[in-house]
């Protein structure tokens, strides 16, 4: 006759909780394997997060330069390009 199974007690439910929220079982070499889960922000990964968030001046005290963008050119007009009078060879 098999065993009957016994329940768990509120201690070990809450220890339960506590590991499935912690870690992750997954698949290493054919064996089962708990792993630590990733940390997320509001569902989101770490690095995602970042990226949409943080403003360049935040990036450059934290020394994340690679995920600062670039500024976009900003088109400067010279009085020399812009003068279509002088047109000759200024040497």
């Amino acid at each position: 006759m098999a065993k009957p199974k016994k329940k768990l007690t509120p201690a070990q439910k809450r220890a339960k909780k506590e590991r499935q929220k912690k870690y992750m079982t997954v698949f290493m070499n054919g064996k089962q394997v708990r792993v630590r889960r990733p940390e997320t922000i509001d569902g989101m990964d770490v690095d995602e997060f970042i990226r949409q968030n943080a403003d360049p001046i935040w990036l450059h005290q934290n020394e994340l330069w690679e995920y600062m963008e670039p500024e976009p050119q900003s088109v400067e007009y010279s009085h020399d390009a812009a003068d279509p009078e002088d047109d000759d060879i200024p040497f």
